[in-house]
């Protein structure tokens, strides 16, 4: 579709006359006779007319020229992206027979005062499989498995681990049923002799034995302090996971391993022990996108000529799979055509369409007059008459659906035994679809690069296009001692959403390997002969904040407190933060100075008394000495880490 053109100035004539009337009134007061039979106003009636012309071609010029260029090379808007997040859907009870959610089930937001209910749909059919406990196997490091099941039914305290637990010690659970993409509880009793470890951050993981290999799961409650009293584990069983032999018994085996503690952390001196277990499933996770299903929409009539036009009734169509399924009544049922980027590879036999994802405009194949006058039919034509139907489409996405974790709690789908429904995790990849103005600034780019990577700002300009979703993205030189010669480093920040409350985790601004090797793959088709490429994060210069304020006389410093610490944290976020709101800049310094301005504009302080910053690791939680200045290196960004904030209330 051609980008819609500006209206530079849409004055007319009489506007012209009226306007030149009014300023006469003002420069020549004596001149009182404004009628069309004045010679005075015949001649300000033929200066308009000329005006009116001249205004006629600036309509045409500069900016509808350059909008016209734009489609001569191909350049069209980019249509918005869909979010996407997993969904856990609880269940009442443990059920005996498996739950289905079939794909399409609707799930939102809540709907507010001033804001509309976003909408997500799943992606995929959910089986929530009933499942009970089969066998308890423990595993010494380096040994083999020894069946513990008789020893469990007579109630005797069965050691998980080695008496003197080591690494790589493990506790084997046989399910009666594999259990992909369910939440499992265990419910677990359990004696302790005095194991020492740190109920908060036990040395464990739980894994599941998957198609893969033994995959991680992710613990969603751990109620017995890592195995140190009676009290349920809630896991989410990975994707994939299926019935094997361990021990000579078939089961949905999942394991808690004995790994190495963290620095710093205690250990275990005694192995813990089981006097009973019992597992079901309560639950179940699944994808959804923030996009509607559209089903079985007419479109109307083929005309049986080349190069129609048809439009979808909802725009813009959500890009992905499934994509836009398009049919035509024939004979013998229904004609699936399918999408393609262009014609230039279509065949006149080829059942070929082209769709603009931001306008919703479906186009059949041209006819093109060849040099020698014949004509050449790219792509199939529908008889003339054929009734045309969009089967299936998405539309939807945008910004919007970048909700946070915990938003997603409304079930608008009904469904038997399920009592709730929340995302875990944000919602991330939404984006709102480009601009005529951001086409503009990226028109000059694209046609530099023109899908070579040569200059440090093509391969900006190309990883955004592979992945438009991520937050930031910036390409700096390798340093030869550390990626080799002719080394170009490319630095993402993924789209990240903060819990409610503002703050972000440092989880959250790592990017997953599927996005990196998808910008890499992208980048590695485009890049010169010898260029090394390295894609990867950034490198998060953690800080602490350690400051005392006073506050004004009758403030109340408990939210004064508050507003300091999200003062901080807004301004020191590698997103949002920095003096323009687009993020803290790569390798720009924290000082203690432009600090001290921004707690001394926070309402209800009247004296920043101390600001002191600490490095830190957002790994390890380890701070350095204090200082007044952190440098960082050219590919580092700022990370807030637990700032401290004392204010003090005026006490007279």
């Amino acid at each position: 579709m051609p980008l819609p053109s500006p209206n530079l100035d849409d004055r007319r004539f009489q506007q012209f006359v009226d306007d030149a009337k009014r300023y006469i009134q003002q420069r020549a007061p004596e001149w009182t006779d404004h009628n069309v039979s004045d010679p005075g106003v015949t001649l300000v009636e033929t200066v308009a007319h000329m005006a009116d012309q001249i205004v006629y071609r600036l309509n045409r010029v500069p900016d509808k020229n350059h909008l016209a260029f734009l489609d001569l090379v191909g350049i069209t808007l980019f249509p918005p992206s869909a979010a996407r997040t997993d969904v856990t859907f609880w269940l009442s009870a443990p059920q005996e027979d498996a739950i289905l959610v079939p794909v399409g089930t609707e799930v939102a937001t809540l709907r507010t005062e001033r804001d509309e209910a976003v909408v997500f749909a799943t992606e995929q059919d959910l089986r929530i499989v009933p499942c009970t406990m089969g066998r308890l196997v423990t595993q010494v490091s380096g040994e083999a498995v020894s069946d513990r099941t008789t020893d469990l039914a007579e109630s005797k305290d069965v050691l998980c681990f080695a008496e003197a637990p080591n690494p790589g010690d493990c506790m084997l659970i046989g399910l009666s049923a594999a259990v992909p993409d369910c939440a499992l509880a265990l419910e677990l009793d359990s004696r302790v002799d005095g194991v020492g470890v740190d109920p908060r951050q036990p040395p464990l993981v739980w894994e599941a034995w998957t198609e893969d290999g033994w995959q991680s799961c992710e613990v969603d409650r751990d109620g017995t302090g890592g195995l140190n009293r009676p009290g349920d584990v809630v896991l989410h069983i990975p994707g994939g996971h299926v019935l094997s032999r361990n021990g000579g018994h078939e089961a949905g085996w999942i394991r808690c391993r004995v790994t190495e503690p963290l620095s710093g952390q205690p250990f275990y001196t005694t192995s813990p022990t089981i006097r009973s277990a019992e597992a079901y499933t309560i639950g179940g996770t699944t994808g959804s996108i923030h996009a509607e299903t559209v089903l079985d929409e007419p479109l109307g009539e083929s005309t049986g000529l080349p190069g129609q036009r048809l439009r979808l009734e909802h725009a813009p169509v959500v890009a992905g799979e499934p994509s836009v399924l398009l049919q035509t009544a024939a004979d013998d049922g229904w004609q699936d055509w399918q999408v393609v980027p262009h014609f230039s590879g279509s065949h006149p036999d080829d059942h070929h369409i082209t769709v603009d994802a931001t306008t919703g405009e479906i186009a059949f194949g041209p006819a093109v007059r060849e040099a020698d006058g014949t004509l050449r039919q790219y792509g199939a034509v529908p008889p003339k008459g054929a009734v045309i139907r969009a089967r299936r489409y998405r539309t939807g996405g945008g910004r919007a659906g970048n909700v946070a974790r915990g938003a997603v709690q409304v079930l608008r789908t009904s469904i038997p035994y399920v009592s709730e429904v929340v995302n875990r995790e944000a919602a991330l990849g939404g984006v709102d679809g480009e601009t005529i103005e951001e086409a503009k600034l990226r028109a000059p780019i694209t046609l530099r690069a023109q899908e070579r990577a040569v200059t440090l700002r093509d391969y900006e300009e190309l990883a955004r296009r592979a992945a438009p979703e991520t937050a930031r993205i910036t390409c700096l030189e390798g340093a030869e001692n550390e990626y080799g010669a002719h080394a170009v480093r490319v630095l993402v920040v993924p789209q990240a959403v903060p819990d409610p409350g503002g703050r972000l985790r440092f989880e959250q601004l790592v990017p997953g390997d599927a996005l990196l090797n998808r910008i890499t793959r992208h980048l590695d088709e485009r890049r010169l002969i010898g260029t090394r490429l390295a894609v990867g994060p950034p490198y998060y210069q953690g800080v602490t904040v350690v400051a005392t304020v006073h506050a004004f006389r009758d403030v109340d410093a408990d939210r004064v407190r508050r507003q300091t610490h999200d003062a901080l944290y807004r301004h020191l976020d590698p997103l949002t933060g920095g003096s323009d709101g687009k993020g803290w800049p790569f390798g720009r310094p924290v000082q203690t100075g432009e600090l001290f301005a921004v707690l001394q504009r926070v309402p209800g302080v009247e004296l920043v008394d101390e600001v002191v910053l600490h490095p830190a690791d957002p790994l390890t939680g380890k701070r350095g000495d204090p200082t007044n200045r952190i440098d960082l290196d050219a590919p580092a960004l700022v990370f807030s880490y637990d700032h401290r904030v004392r204010v003090i209330g005026d006490s007279a």
